[in-house]
């Protein structure tokens, strides 16, 4: 029997311009890094009030990693998008779409990190 989910791997072609995007836009820490036995490097980044971790990993002598659109999306709660937004161009990060509000009361934003993988920022009605 499954007992919770530990982490989510998503493979990349530029590990250290990803694990970037991530602890800056974003603020995730990373956790933990190593390589693994066929010498993928890896990294964990912690994710806020979870045990679920994000690992990146970036695999020698491999394919290029081609996101297709829409492919899937990791989604994090903000307290407040609007600022949250303020703070991403602050920091030279710009929204793909939103923010938009959506009939629960809820708020939809969406940025894309460097592999085009989507990432969707949600604040709950409150």
């Amino acid at each position: 029997m499954v007992k919770k989910l530990l982490h989510t791997r998503m493979r990349v072609n530029d590990l250290e311009r990803t694990v970037k995007f991530y602890t800056e836009a974003l603020e995730l820490k990373v956790s933990r890094r190593s390589i693994s036995p066929r010498g993928a490097q890896i990294v964990f980044l912690a994710t806020p009030n979870s045990d679920e971790e994000i690992e990146i990993c970036q695999l020698p002598n491999s394919p290029s990693v081609q996101v297709q659109p829409d492919l899937m999306h990791l989604a994090f709660e903000v307290d407040d998008m609007l600022e949250f937004v303020r703070k991403l161009e602050l920091k030279g990060y710009k929204l793909s779409d939103g923010p938009t509000p959506h009939g629960t009361g809820s708020m939809l934003a969406f940025i894309d990190a460097p592999e085009g993988y989507e990432v969707e920022l949600i604040q709950r009605a409150k």
